[in-house]
């Protein structure tokens, strides 16, 4: 059971260095989360993106301009198309977001033919490391899917359950979250919540454990799910808290890392590689773990 989000960053140190390709590789918080993975020995990378504007960053920061390839690109669309090109045909293993906005990545990253896609909805992780948790776990979606449908949610849920059967964590206990552990016909979540936890019952959802709904508190504290007489195998235990939709998600995730002490590595599920999508707002420990999970996932098979 990991507790600590460098254990990835010791792990990718261990193994054959994987290659990074940033999109739009103009971005100083980017190039310094690149830089210092290099410098760890975790990753190769190759820089997508305006090649006056990367170099003048990268002697700004001390990023040896030997330590990384750059591919000239004209402007951010491009960039995008590069990268994901690189990613396509081999030559790197792990996508990053750079300066270019989100929907013009996953634009690259959604083209029927020249993009990455695997046949699985998209979808936002977030692991974290708390000091008030006594494991890692993982907050999904918070940064992709608006207001998911049931079966989007499905989607999200078997992506998340994936990841984590990639980073040793065989059956993962998932808590469906919603504001209340009741189900409340007026309150889809809580619907939802209920279907998915029959489904796992009934072996139409393997490979994990899921309950729900449960509101946060039950979620990650036994001594609330005692206190509401909640009895779970979950509740206290969660490895993976699905939330309704992306503003609770959002909330949640900010609140961890802003008030709660928490650090996060965000990763972007079921394209053909992972992709690393960082906030300008992320750490720079934040950055640099997210880029060392995504190694970690590059090297297990799919």
């Amino acid at each position: 059971m990991r507790k600590n989000l460098a254990e990835f960053v010791e792990e990718a140190k261990q193994g054959k260095k994987k290659r990074v390709a940033v999109a739009a590789s103009e971005d100083k918080h980017v190039l310094e989360a690149v830089r210092d993975a290099i410098k760890e020995g975790i990753v190769e990378a190759i820089l997508v993106g305006s090649k006056a504007e990367t170099e003048r960053l990268m002697s700004e920061i001390g990023f040896d301009r030997s330590w990384a390839e750059l591919l000239p690109a004209s402007d951010p669309v491009e960039a995008a198309s590069k990268a994901v090109g690189l990613i396509r045909d081999k030559q790197a293993d792990v996508l990053m977001k750079g300066l270019v906005q989100t929907a013009v990545l996953l634009k690259a990253v959604l083209d029927k033919e020249k993009g990455l896609r695997s046949g699985a909805l998209l979808s936002h992780l977030g692991l974290f490391q708390s000091p008030y948790y006594h494991k890692l776990f993982g907050v999904t979606d918070a940064g992709m899917n608006v207001a998911p449908s049931f079966e989007e949610k499905v989607s999200i849920l078997t992506n998340a359950v994936e990841m984590f059967h990639k980073i040793g964590i065989s059956m993962p206990k998932v808590a469906v979250v919603a504001a209340v552990e009741t189900v409340n016909p007026k309150m889809d979540a809580t619907v939802h919540a209920a279907l998915l936890t029959q489904m796992n019952r009934r072996g139409q959802i393997k490979g994990c454990i899921i309950d729900g709904p449960l509101a946060l508190d039950n979620a990650v504290s036994r001594e609330a799910a005692k206190h509401k007489g909640i009895e779970s195998e979950v509740a206290g235990d969660a490895d993976i808290l699905l939330v309704p939709d992306i503003e609770s998600g959002n909330l949640i995730y900010k609140a961890l890392n802003f008030l709660g002490g928490a650090v996060a590595a965000g990763v972007i599920l079921g394209a053909a590689a992972p992709i690393v999508l960082t906030s300008r707002a992320d750490s720079e420990q934040s950055k640099h773990y997210s880029i060392a999970l995504a190694v970690a996932l590059s090297r297990t098979p799919s």
